[in-house]
């Protein structure tokens, strides 16, 4: 039996390509970077996403009163059922669980820790949030001011510690704010390593899943779990 991981996706700017949505796959470096430490990794699609489609349930409501609040704990009820469907898989240990999210993923990973999570011991963010690209342009974030408030809703009531890494040229979620939210997180009582790095690229929003950012956001991720 091996610890599993559980990999969540993020969102594309426009609503109509939810659909386009695909699975990650085994071969992926992101994924690969776990298996070869002898981890058991999971990939699901949260409800509104793939060919199924579907209604937007983590839809925040539009962008003048966005509740990013209720947008997570949607997402976060979607990656809640993926644990609790995998670690009961015969070759997974039940417990130990660590569940990791990318941009909607990872802020889906910090709803997720607001509330009941006892399969789970280890949180990882990578570029989390909601509402970047507004209308298609980069760093034009919708509401920044009730993403950084929700931030501080999931403080109060998170349990465990988290690793949240964000870069220095992310086009959806940039350091002020990346950093706003994690002291706006903190502040409120949550526990969270925070890691602000360097340029990635042409936009660091991708360190997770792109080409050689394992090498990056690696050893942080294997200090995070020792």
């Amino acid at each position: 039996m091996a610890r599993l991981v559980v990999i969540n996706h993020g969102t594309p700017p426009k609503a109509a390509d939810r659909k386009t949505v695909k699975l990650g796959r085994c071969d992926q470096e992101a994924a690969q970077w776990f298996l070869r430490r002898g981890f058991v990794v999971a990939f699901a699609l949260r409800r509104g996403y793939g060919e199924t489609g579907g209604v937007d349930e983590e839809n925040a409501d539009g962008c003048r009163h966005a509740d990013f609040v209720r947008s997570g704990l949607e997402s976060a009820l979607d990656v809640d059922a993926v644990v609790s469907y995998t670690s009961n898989l015969p070759f997974v240990l039940p417990t130990g669980v660590i569940v990791v999210g990318q941009s909607t993923g990872g802020w889906a990973t910090i709803a997720y820790n607001s509330g009941p999570h006892l399969k789970v011991s280890a949180f990882i963010n990578m570029a989390g949030g909601r509402g970047g690209h507004v209308d298609g342009v980069p760093n034009r974030n919708c509401r920044p001011d009730l993403l950084i408030d929700a931030a501080k809703y999931f403080g109060k009531t998170a349990t465990t510690p988290m690793l949240w890494i964000y870069t220095a040229n992310d086009s959806f979620f940039g350091p002020q704010l990346a950093a706003s939210m994690w002291r706006a997180f903190t502040s409120a009582g949550g526990k969270a390593e925070f890691d602000q790095l360097g340029p990635y690229g042409q936009d660091g929003h991708r360190l997770f899943f792109g080409r050689g950012g394992s090498e990056i956001w690696g050893p942080l991720v294997e200090h995070y779990l020792k």
